[in-house]
């Protein structure tokens, strides 16, 4: 059965191979972006299927009507793909007041408000899904990239949250988390001003693995695309997370066994901080 989706950040990435995906099968798509003249051409080929919508994220009162037109013109939308977002790449200590309140309010802030705004609609239609788009960043760090992470771990907890609480109203959350794939991302990264102490550090490190080619990106983003659409079809009830390629799933493993063994290297520590028994009343 044919399917209505709301995408954000359509114009490119992830946004607009699932945008893609969706208008060659025969659903219907409000696409949102900065700049809809991006759309114009999909716009032509689809007619009505696509219904194109000019979004800026960090603009309250434009998102909440666009997101107002994207339900009266679709009468429903089945699935709601959050993706609007970019990375930051440098060390904290390098990055400036702008560009800390930027990243914090394109990739965190404005990702809540979207939700927020579907929400009550979805509540109304009694059902949907949201794929929140994150990253492995949303459970593994990289250095030089904390600021891009402290988004995506954010997100993470929110999205998780909110699952629990929409759940009664037939409303479904899942985070998607893919690895390094090869879209636009790297290449739109923004940069911070480096600062010599970091010369040799890791989170230099990062950034020349990057320029150099060293970084072997595997990621395929059409088939991620796909695996989010299976997804978003599937007769079960949604997962919490789904991680997306090889990398990906081996660093997010490897964190969770280290977080868990260290976990419980801690249990007596943990279990000391309560109360005893004998002083509960």
């Amino acid at each position: 059965m044919a399917k209505n989706w709301l995408i954000t950040g359509s114009s490119s990435g992830f946004g607009r191979l699932l945008m893609e995906i969706a208008l060659k099968r025969g659903d219907k798509v409000a696409a949102t972006s900065r700049d809809i003249t991006r759309l114009a051409t999909l716009k032509a080929e689809h007619g009505d299927q696509l219904l194109p919508l000019e979004l800026d994220l960090a603009d309250r009162a434009s998102l909440r009507a666009s997101i107002d037109a994207a339900f009266a013109q679709l009468g429903r939308i089945d699935v709601v793909v959050s993706n609007a977002g970019y990375g930051l790449l440098g060390a904290a200590e390098e990055a400036d007041d702008a560009q800390v309140r930027q990243i914090i309010d394109t990739n965190l802030v404005g990702s809540i408000a979207l939700i927020q705004a579907c929400l009550p609609h979805l509540r109304s239609q009694k059902s949907g899904r949201i794929l929140q788009v994150s990253s492995e960043g949303g459970q593994i760090a990289y250095p030089g990239f904390s600021l891009y992470h402290a988004t995506k771990w954010g997100i993470e907890g929110f999205a998780e949250a909110v699952g629990k609480e929409v759940a009664p109203f037939g409303i479904e959350v899942s985070l998607i988390e893919p690895g390094p794939a090869r879209t636009n991302f790297v290449s739109s990264v923004v940069r911070t001003k480096p600062l010599a102490a970091y010369a040799g550090t890791p989170a230099h490190l990062t950034a020349e693995n990057i320029d150099s080619g060293a970084w072997i990106i595997k990621g395929d983003p059409v088939r991620m695309a796909d695996a989010m659409v299976r997804l978003a079809d599937q007769d079960q009830p949604l997962p919490k997370r789904l991680v997306l390629g090889a990398d990906a799933y081996e660093g997010v493993r490897a964190a969770l066994v280290e977080r868990l063994a260290e976990l419980d290297a801690q249990k007596q520590i943990s279990i000391a901080a309560d109360y005893p028994a004998e002083e509960l009343i």
